[in-house]
């Protein structure tokens, strides 16, 4: 049994439930000057309200996995994508703070409002930089990153940002279709229609810009037998992306967030295809940035132990919280 690739898998895993569960919470900020002032934006927020802080729980898993599992990767991605990161903590910071004080500081709630969606809208294009400046390559040279500041300021990676600002604007809009009625739910599906459309298109995009970065990312896809196995993927994307365009324009409620999830779910998978073994391209496998066998043991018995729990605990609260969202609020 090979450790390294079972953590990988956690790891991906944990970055995929962050994705999908912050991911609407931010696409809901990204979305909020859309909303009417007053109760279109109030329900918006209350949708999300009792389980947004707890969504973040697999940011810290994925980050935290990454320093033990793989401390080199950890040590040579951080460098090549500080600004980044920055970035991305301080939009999460504001998203979090306007979150609370929109509801305590009703003289500023304009402004709060505003924190709310700038906040997310940064954090949402970083995270995609970041992903984008992963899977375009970064230096290294004797275990360390040998870039300098702005490797990560590329086309590439502001088109893998916009792609990510669009693909939680879609995941965000889906939820509030099936937590909402009435006319808000009927503006989400307006957006929601536009946001799908646009994810689709820059999926598309960046998936034909991975074949042109790397020659081993387009021998994954392009060459034989390895095209047999991964054809798959695309040909289901295409489909999944047809049935939640459908959904979207129908009367469906539920099936168009599962349906986005869906989405994501194969453009992960297809970046995962694109990038192994690699955990920064073009250079480090997962087994030279991983840590030695015995601390991959130690740790693995305390994800064994944890892990359950995060998915239990977020289950319940999600069950709890279940149904539409009413209009007396949460706060």
């Amino acid at each position: 049994m090979d450790l390294t690739v079972i953590w990988a898998f956690i790891i991906a895993f944990a970055v995929f439930a962050y994705v999908v569960m912050d991911g609407f919470d931010l696409g809901i900020g990204i979305l909020f000057p859309t909303f009417r002032a007053g109760q279109g934006r109030n329900r918006a927020m209350n949708s999300i309200a009792p389980v947004w802080d707890g969504n973040e729980t697999w940011l810290v898993l994925g980050g935290g996995g990454l320093f033990a599992a793989f401390p080199l990767a950890y040590a040579v991605i951080l460098p090549a994508t500080y600004p980044l990161v920055i970035a991305m903590l301080l939009g999460l910071v504001f998203r979090g703070v306007a979150f609370e004080y929109r509801w305590r500081d009703p003289a500023h709630e304009k402004f709060w409002d505003a924190a709310f969606s700038c906040g997310s809208l940064v954090a949402a294009m970083a995270q995609g930089m970041i992903l984008g400046a992963l899977l375009q390559g970064i230096e290294v040279e004797g275990r360390a990153y040998a870039g300098s500041w702005w490797d990560w300021l590329t086309p590439y990676t502001f088109l893998t940002g916009l792609g990510t600002v669009a693909g939680y604007a879609l995941l965000g809009s889906t939820w509030l279709i099936w937590k909402l009625d009435g006319g808000v739910q009927a503006h989400a599906r307006y957006v929601a229609f536009r946001a799908a459309l646009a994810t689709i298109v820059l999926m598309g995009a960046v998936s034909l810009y991975n074949i042109t970065l790397n020659p081993e990312y387009a021998a994954h896809w392009l060459s034989a037998p390895e095209v047999y196995w991964v054809a798959p993927v695309p040909i289901v994307t295409a489909l999944v992306a047809i049935a939640l365009i459908r959904t979207i324009r129908g009367t469906g409620e539920s099936a168009p967030f599962w349906l986005a999830l869906s989405l994501f779910f194969l453009g992960m998978s297809g970046l995962g295809v694109t990038i192994w073994p690699y955990v920064v391209p073009p250079g480090l496998t997962i087994w030279d940035a991983a840590a030695p066998e015995r601390s991959q043991v130690f740790m693995l018995v305390g994800v064994a132990i944890t892990m359950p729990l995060i998915i239990a605990y977020t289950a319940w609260a999600y069950w709890v919280f279940r149904g539409k969202v009413g209009h007396e609020g949460y706060h």
